[in-house]
Parts: C-alpha cells; structure tokens; sequence
C-alpha cells in the first residue's frame, strides 16, 4: 500500500473498517467503479467482465462514490455509524488539536 494511505487522521488504516464489497451476482461489469475511484482500490477482469476488490485499504474513509456511480447497486459498504465510532473513540482529539494549530486563539 502506497504510504500517504496507510494512516487516516493519525490512526492506521488497517484499524478502521471502511472498504468497498462488490456483490459478484449483482456485478454487470459496467466499470465505473474501476475507472471513477481515484484511489486505485478496483481492478477489472476482463474475461469474467467484473471489477474486483484490489487494494481496500487505499479506499477513503467514508467515501462511497464506487456505491453511487455504479449502476446495478453491486457494491455496498460497512454501515458508516461504525466509522462515527471510531472517529469519536480515537480521532475527534488529533481533529481538535488540527483546528486549534491552525486557528489559534488571539
């Protein structure tokens, strides 16, 4: 995994559970998933003609642009109250001490 992924907001991206699950049955192969995510999480098969869960952990946490543009619903998503938790148990302090760097007090 390419380094500017590996953490999110001071946490490791492996403890966060945010990824993309393509549901294969519901996949038509219309690659918007491959060709929309700036992140390089999909690869495509051709022969199958499905996309395929490459590189999760390089997915943004909390995006679910994959889950719009994709036509035929086949990719879904942890539900995102579990990443609110997260935020709230372990990034809420690193977020505050951010603003308060760079909004200091007069």
């Amino acid at each position: 995994m390419p380094e500017q992924f590996g953490q999110w907001k001071g946490a490791r991206r492996e403890e966060i559970e945010w990824n993309p699950t393509i549901n294969e049955d519901a996949c038509h192969g219309c690659e918007m998933c491959v060709t929309s995510c700036g992140r390089n999480v999909f690869d495509y098969e051709p022969k199958r003609k499905k996309a395929v869960m490459a590189r999760p952990l390089q997915c943004m946490v909390g995006c679910m642009s994959c889950q719009v543009w994709g036509v035929y619903d086949a990719i879904s998503f942890p539900d995102p109250r579990r990443v609110r938790e997260f935020i709230k148990k372990k990034i809420l302090v690193l977020a505050k001490k951010q603003v308060q760097e760079k909004f200091p007090k007069a």
